[in-house]
């Protein structure tokens, strides 16, 4: 059948693909991550599998959709304008820069975060392959946004992003300081944004900073609370972390935390 178009849902490259026909209704649908192909309309099925045909790798499952779980339910319900799963790493940032103010110190300093953002985005995106999800730019009224929260086998972390510049960084229990510039409150910042996390997500949320190349990285023995992580080795130190979450629980909470209302009811 002429006339079918594949939409993605989600980031580029991580959500399923939508096949619908040119009034817009879904007859199908390919999610990546489990490679399988599930089936709305049997009677487009053929067309349904050449135009996904570019799109596919390896041995794919074709078949109806699985019976959803209380979390897909939920997640279908949501308006997509409330849906934070298709946020970029440094998402605000990037509306900052292209609208913010023309000053050349002010704008330096946000590429500075916007590429530290990006650089443990890409880190912690890729630990989707081992079973954990990934937010973006999460809203907390009146408190700014968490960088990143991460939801996997080990638990929940709200993770604080700070650009090392090169320098040296010093991490204590108040305050972070990096190189020759003031100290900065990171460290209560993430602590309070993981206890609003703790409140809105109902399950304990462990606060982090992720320091992206500090010369050289310092942490008073006292910071036993916050999980401090850097690009090359945060996948490692959260993976081989016990793990306390099993894969519906996961989901459950990825979908809790992808809603914006979550996150505005506090």
């Amino acid at each position: 059948m002429r006339g079918l178009r594949v939409l993605p849902s989600g980031r580029p490259g991580r959500g399923r693909l939508y096949v619908n026909l040119p009034d817009g209704q879904a007859v199908a649908w390919y999610d990546r991550q489990a490679n399988r192909i599930s089936v709305l309309a049997d009677d487009h099925r053929e067309a349904i599998l050449r135009v996904l045909r570019p799109y596919l790798s390896g041995t794919v499952a074709i078949g109806p959709p699985p019976v959803p779980t209380a979390a897909e339910l939920l997640a279908l319900a949501m308006p997509p304008d409330a849906d934070l799963a298709p946020n970029r790493p440094g998402e605000t940032l990037l509306g900052e820069l292209e609208h913010g103010p023309a000053g050349t110190r002010a704008r330096h300093r946000l590429r500075q975060d916007l590429a530290a953002q990006q650089r443990m985005g890409d880190a912690f995106d890729a630990l989707e392959a081992d079973g954990w999800r990934v937010l973006h730019c999460v809203p907390l009224p009146g408190t700014g946004r968490i960088d990143h929260l991460l939801i996997g086998p080990p638990g929940v972390f709200c993770v604080r992003t700070v650009p090392g510049r090169r320098q040296r960084a010093v991490v204590g229990d108040l305050q972070l300081t990096v190189g020759r510039a003031a100290p900065r409150p990171d460290p209560r910042w993430t602590r309070r944004a993981a206890a609003r996390a703790t409140s809105a997500l109902t399950t304990p949320v462990t606060p982090a900073l992720a320091l992206v190349e500090p010369s050289r990285l310092d942490v008073a023995p006292t910071v036993r609370d916050i999980r401090i992580l850097q690009p090359l080795t945060a996948a490692r130190d959260l993976t081989t972390t016990p793990t306390t979450l099993k894969p519906p629980d996961v989901e459950a909470l990825f979908t809790t935390a992808r809603d914006a209302r979550t996150w505005l009811r506090q």
